[in-house]
């Protein structure tokens, strides 16, 4: 499965879809679509990961780099995701506490 990284806006956020396997090779891609909207005073960012089977700790690093980042500007970070693996690897983490995640991306954007 090719990765591919995608951001547009909608309600007022910036929406970063993700598709592929998030690994240590691709993190730097999806950090590069998330600058850009780190830089809007109280950014408003969705990660969409509904298209992601896989994510290893450099992708989970990339989230929690960008939520430190979030919250020193007042903004607000949610993630969308429904793939099993992934959810597991967020809640071993206990990352599930400190990233709001939804199911789907209307229930994000809501």
């Amino acid at each position: 499965m090719d990765f591919e990284v995608v951001t547009t806006q909608a309600a007022g956020r910036s929406v970063v879809t993700v598709t592929g396997e998030l690994d240590a090779h691709v993190a730097p891609d999806l950090q590069a679509a998330i600058d850009p909207a780190l830089q809007q005073a109280g950014p408003a960012i969705v990660v969409d990961l509904t298209g992601v089977p896989f994510i290893d700790s450099t992708g989970l690093g990339v989230l929690v780099t960008t939520l430190k980042r979030v919250r020193e500007a007042e903004g607000t970070l949610d993630v969308v995701a429904s793939a099993p693996r992934v959810l597991k690897v967020f809640a071993l983490t206990g990352l599930d506490v400190v990233i709001p995640l939804h199911a789907t991306l209307d229930e994000a954007l809501a």
